[in-house]
């Protein structure tokens, strides 16, 4: 009894603090499956994490895998620090984010992550109907609204894709402030709504957020859309990937990924597959999923030595 109120105080310790004690041994010693996840909000994740976690221990109890943990981290620098030492065995991330793992810490791909019955989706650019802005090459001395630095569809995808089209991009002070000549100037607006705001009421030139959000009426109003206007859009990429550590042993690796594989079909997984940001089931990576993920990889490392 004693020691499983200590394993649970353990779990919502790493919830909120965002640490690893410094006596926790590493993931997978002692039969301790570890589950990691970037987060802003601790509290939330945690609850969305922990059913499938434990629906997947419970799978693994014959490798000798009893226990399962979840350990939070405030940004992706912390998390890379984790998975190289050991401390996580598994994380679920965006692509952008997973891609930026693999670069910092080896991390591997072991399976695309559908949600809500979408595998992939893309980033659109848009811009006022009367604005100055009718396609990516007009660019050039106007600006763009991101969502945040870790987001794959509202900051790297669409960042890479101004660089790739050789574009200058320049961080500015406020919506007021103008970008230098033949540069793109941007900031960061923190939330879809926002971005569309900033958009209808002027404030910036060009917004960027995924399809899906873009057709959420949450993200967009339906009063903006008649001034709106979609005037670029970027190839598909994986909505969310499931990265597993460089060193996890090959059998822990292997388990994982078959239970996940078929957790969809598995009636006592349902709610942990809900909860766990509405995943409807996971995938293989197969050459187009890993195709798309060298293209935001590459897209990935641009912007962080062009941009940041």
């Amino acid at each position: 009894m004693g020691a499983a109120v200590s394993r649970i105080a353990a779990w919502v310790l790493c919830a909120f603090a965002l640490a690893i004690p410094r006596v926790a041994a590493p993931a997978t010693d002692g039969g301790v499956l570890v589950l990691g996840r970037i987060s802003d909000d601790p509290k939330a994740h945690y609850d969305q994490l922990k059913p499938l976690l434990e629906y997947v221990v419970a799978h693994m109890e014959d490798l000798g895998v009893r226990h399962g943990r979840i350990l939070m981290a405030k940004d992706a620098q912390q998390m890379a620090s984790y998975l190289r030492r050991g401390r996580v065995d598994w994380v679920t991330e965006t692509a952008g984010s997973a891609m930026l793992l693999a670069q910092r810490a080896g991390a591997r791909p072991l399976l695309i992550t559908e949600r809500e019955g979408v595998s992939r989706y893309h980033t659109v650019f848009f811009a006022r109907r009367d604005g100055a802005v009718d396609a990516l090459a007009d660019l050039p001395g106007h600006s763009v609204a991101f969502q945040r630095p870790a987001s794959t569809s509202a900051y790297f995808v669409p960042a890479a894709t101004l660089l790739d089209q050789r574009f200058r991009l320049e961080l500015l002070l406020s919506p007021t402030d103008a970008p230098g000549t033949g540069a793109v100037g941007y900031l960061f607006a923190r939330s879809e709504l926002n971005i569309a705001t900033w958009v209808h009421k002027r404030l910036v030139d060009v917004g960027v957020m995924s399809n899906l959000d873009w057709n959420n009426p949450r993200r967009v109003p339906p009063a903006f859309r008649p001034d709106l206007r979609i005037i670029a859009r970027t190839p598909d990429y994986p909505r969310a990937v499931e990265m597993v550590r460089a060193d996890l042993d090959p059998r822990i690796a292997a388990r994982l990924r078959e239970v996940l594989l078929r957790a969809h079909a598995d009636p006592q997984a349902q709610d942990a597959l809900r909860r766990f940001f509405a995943t409807s089931r996971f995938l293989p990576v197969d050459d187009a999923a890993r195709r798309e993920l060298e293209r935001v990889s590459a897209g990935v490392r641009r912007v962080r030595e062009e941009v940041e």
